[in-house]
């Protein structure tokens, strides 16, 4: 594993990472499955749909490391979902079935940065959106967005439609 003197944080993203798939999945479990698909309002995705968008960016995510770990200064360009996927007309898969492709996704995920060493934490790439981008800032990056859906889906189970804003 990473040394811990090297950079402090990497050892905790990659604890939240590996973590994700066990807090996502017992947070889901205590949904009722009612719930789980209601739209809250026009243009909000589901509990579902945020679940399958979350299991869906698994391979991106890997390649993406991947690509960082064996190019030099790689370039990528923005994900946006489809249309489709924005606006909920996807077909979703089940919730067991979103959950079981995180969770294979995001092992894969783990098990790459894993085997990095802490030169390659600071490898570099190239996205237009964002001013700095390398191995390290995607790594947060996975984790901050993991949270940031895990946030909105309990938003959207618990908060009283007098508070809930898109």
């Amino acid at each position: 594993m990473i040394e811990s003197q090297h950079r402090p944080d990497i050892e905790a993203i990659l604890r939240g990472l590996s973590d994700s798939h066990t807090i996502l999945s017992a947070f889901v479990a205590a949904i009722p499955e009612k719930d789980l698909y209601i739209k809250r309002g026009e243009n909000f995705w589901s509990i579902a749909e945020h679940l399958a968008h979350l299991a869906d960016v698994q391979p991106m995510g890997l390649e993406r490391i991947t690509r960082i770990l064996d190019e030099d200064t790689p370039e990528f360009v923005p994900f946006f979902p489809t249309e489709d996927e924005e606006q909920g007309q996807k077909k979703l898969p089940t919730i067991t079935q979103s959950l079981a492709d995180f969770k294979k996704g995001r092992t894969a995920i783990v098990e790459r940065l894993t085997e990095a060493i802490p030169e390659d934490w600071k490898r570099l790439a190239v996205h237009p959106e964002y001013r700095q981008y390398g191995l390290h800032i995607f790594a947060r990056h996975i984790f901050m967005h993991d949270y940031w859906h895990m946030y909105r889906m309990e938003e959207l189970w618990l908060t009283r439609d007098a508070y809930l804003k898109k």
